[in-house]
């Protein structure tokens, strides 16, 4: 079996636990870790038995923004490093591309030589 990367294999597993807890299928077994934490042992897409950590996080409270406004501003900030991690993608995979004929152009050139 073909070894998948650290990102798919996490990513899965969130997936998993998440799924699990917003669509009420209750399928894992669930530990209280502490007062913010529960943990879960689940085996990966590489057959490796993980400890993920389910936490609740709650946000200071701030004098110059409300929750809701806080909650949309990260909201908004995720959304925009993921735009630009795409647009980031986007840009290495033209550059790949104009390179590899670029690559195949010199090629031919010194076989024609």
């Amino acid at each position: 079996m073909a070894k998948l990367t650290k990102t798919a294999v996490d990513k899965d597993l969130r997936d998993r636990v998440l799924d699990s807890i917003f669509h009420e299928k209750g399928d894992l077994d669930l530990f209280k870790i502490n007062d913010r934490q529960f943990g879960v042992l689940l085996t990966d897409l590489n057959g490796h038995q993980r400890y993920v950590r389910i936490g609740a996080i709650v946000a200071e409270e701030r004098e110059d923004m409300t929750a809701e406004e806080l909650m949309v501003a990260e909201i908004e900030a995720y959304q925009m490093k993921q735009a630009e991690k795409a647009e980031k993608a986007q840009k290495r995979a033209a550059k790949a591309e104009k390179d590899k004929v670029r690559r195949e152009k010199e090629k031919e050139e010194k076989e024609n030589v």
